[in-house]
């Protein structure tokens, strides 16, 4: 998968409110109801990311849950970063968050 170009990555991001560019990656913080739903969406978003081949940085912190997308093979942001956000953003408001 090939990087995006500057452009490419503006008109996604602009599409993904909550979600901000930092360096060669993309990321937001959810906050959810309490640990419990934290862990739980970030258990169902691996089933996700495993499913896709294609896995966020993810970092807990109580009932704050910060993803990170970036194509390591790639050397940048990809398309796939984008569709995991937009997977995360889906099952983030299923879970409440």
């Amino acid at each position: 998968m090939s990087r995006l170009s500057e452009q490419e990555i503006r008109e996604g991001l602009s599409g993904l409110p909550g979600w901000t560019r930092k360096g060669e990656a993309i990321e937001r913080r959810l906050t959810f109801a309490g640990f419990p739903d934290a862990i739980a969406f970030a258990t169902r978003l691996a089933f996700t990311a495993e499913a896709a081949d294609h896995h966020p940085d993810i970092l807990i912190s109580y009932k704050r849950v910060t993803l990170t997308y970036s194509t390591h093979s790639a050397g940048g942001l990809t398309q796939k970063d984008f569709a995991g956000a937009r997977q995360a953003d889906a099952l983030a408001k299923v879970f409440g968050g």
